[in-house]
């Protein structure tokens, strides 16, 4: 199985709760330490979107009654041992006498690491750089009461940098921009608005044969991209990618899709791109076979070229088609006929994602559309459905990336906003393409990849220079890094 661990609905993370611990107080509090210092640790990483923690940093940490008002105490410890000058206020959204055992004995902790910087806040809040929210848990049923819904409202609308939650923002309406599930991923997670980005903190719970068809991907499943490659190989042994784009409209999108290609670990790369492209493309990577392609008169590939393609087809082990393509009938009846034609893995993208076309592939497809080009090749189908009725696997990007293979569908959790920018889809259309070529009989696989290894670059990059002043092609630069941080 791809490297990923099962989503779980409430009954079931409680089942499983009681199955690890089984009512045993020691095995629940060493769970509790290590949850709330992998959410101190990971809201460290996500600080640095927005220049890294201040030195000075103030945290306001809402506290329920039980685990997660826990977590977050023992997160706030964390972070106050990391930095000797923050200060943490704590407000006890119930009162301190009703914690429970555990959450008492993380606050006694905390104010025991840091007595002179810690203290209860049960008055007005004021600005704060961090706001951890421990209120409620997954056990939680609506509706709160009006008391805690205000003072949530408050937190909401109070100046805070960076407003993080444990497992679940509370009542759904805590307005956080990272939640962190400890340990496994609960599924009214995935789908809540105010949960902001999602973040799977893999406390060891399970092992990668867990059952479950909603599953949350780990970066794991890059950690083989990472070890030394065979000492007896060549450029063959990598796979052939073929990547065939390209417009005088949109130039642009099938060089960073090559470019991508190139940097997935690929042994050979061959695009097939407009005539008039071929001179500037091959000065500016010439690591890829170019091969210029007869032009319609708007600039877009001419269905006479194909026989540029089937000469050399042979040699492929997947192609990608799509990138900058436009949208010309007689290049779309030039992509029809070379999924009929192809007999390698195909992934399809962008102007290429058409209905006639999905439907004439005689080729296992990877497809990777946005929400609406999804719509467009779905007619109305689910994620699910539409990846069984087309035998399809299908990478439904969004802030959570979904990859729909038989009867599994697998969330990556990685990238965010940086990644809101044209060519975004061309770099993970090429990465993708480029893991497809070394895998194809395994394109879930390759998809899996894609996603994690395209997602973590785009954390990396936004670690280093933020999320706005960026370009999409600095991608390519942490990928190397993306994969030195990953461990099967």
């Amino acid at each position: 199985m791809i490297p990923s661990h099962p989503i779980l609905s409430c009954d079931e993370t409680r089942a499983l709760e009681e199955k690890l611990f089984a009512g045993e107080e020691a095995k629940e509090w060493a769970a509790m330490q290590r949850a709330g210092r992998a959410v101190g640790a990971a809201v460290l990483r996500d600080f640095e979107e927005i220049g890294g923690f201040p030195a000075e940093g103030r945290v306001l940490v809402l506290v329920g009654k039980g685990h997660n008002g826990g977590d977050a105490l023992i997160a706030a410890e964390f972070l106050l041992e990391q930095f000797p000058q923050a200060q943490a206020n704590v407000v006890f959204v119930f009162g301190e006498r009703v914690l429970r055992p555990l959450a008492t004995r993380a606050w006694q902790a905390l104010v025991h690491a840091a007595p002179a910087r810690v203290r209860g806040c049960e008055g007005g809040l004021s600005s704060y750089d961090l706001c951890l929210d421990g209120i409620f848990g997954f056990q939680f049923r609506p509706p709160a009461e009006a008391r805690v819904a205000t003072l949530i409202g408050r937190a909401n609308a109070r100046a805070i940098r960076l407003r993080a939650a444990v497992d679940l923002p509370s009542a759904g309406l805590f307005h956080a921009d990272f939640t962190y599930a400890t340990g496994s991923v609960k599924s009214p997670v995935v789908d809540d608005p105010a949960a902001g980005r999602l973040r799977y903190l893999d406390l060891g719970f399970f092992g990668d044969e867990a059952p479950g068809k909603q599953r949350v991907l780990t970066s794991a499943v890059l950690a083989p991209l990472g070890e030394l490659r065979p000492a007896r190989c060549d450029k063959r042994t990598f796979g052939h990618l073929f990547v065939v784009g390209g417009s005088r409209s949109y130039p642009g999108a099938v060089l960073m899709s090559t470019c991508a290609a190139i940097r997935s670990g690929a042994g050979l790369v061959t695009a097939f791109v407009p005539e008039s492209l071929v001179p500037a493309y091959a000065a500016r990577v010439p690591e890829a076979m170019w091969v210029g392609w007869p032009e319609t008169p708007d600039g877009g590939l001419a269905f006479e070229g194909i026989h540029l393609l089937r000469a050399r087809l042979e040699r492929a082990s997947a192609v990608v088609v799509g990138p900058g393509l436009a949208r010309e009938p007689e290049t779309l009846a030039l992509v029809g006929e070379i999924v009929k034609s192809a007999a390698v893995p195909v992934l399809l993208d962008a102007d290429a994602l058409q209905p006639e076309i999905v439907r004439a592939a005689k080729t296992p497809l990877v497809l990777t559309p946005h929400a609406g080009e999804f719509k467009r090749i779905a007619g109305g189908a689910g994620l699910e459905k539409f990846a069984a009725e087309s035998g399809a696997t299908i990478v439904l990007k969004g802030p959570v990336t979904r990859i729909a293979a038989g009867e599994f569908v697998y969330h990556s959790f990685f990238g965010g906003p940086v990644l809101a920018r044209g060519g975004s889809g061309d770099v993970l259309a090429g990465l993708t393409g480029g893991l497809l070529a070394q895998t194809p009989a395994d394109p879930a696989l390759a998809a899996a990849r894609g996603a994690v290894w395209h997602g973590m670059a785009a954390d990396l990059l936004a670690r280093a220079h933020g999320q706005v002043a960026v370009q999409t092609t600095q991608l390519l630069d942490f990928l190397p890094a993306a994969l030195r941080e990953c461990r099967a």
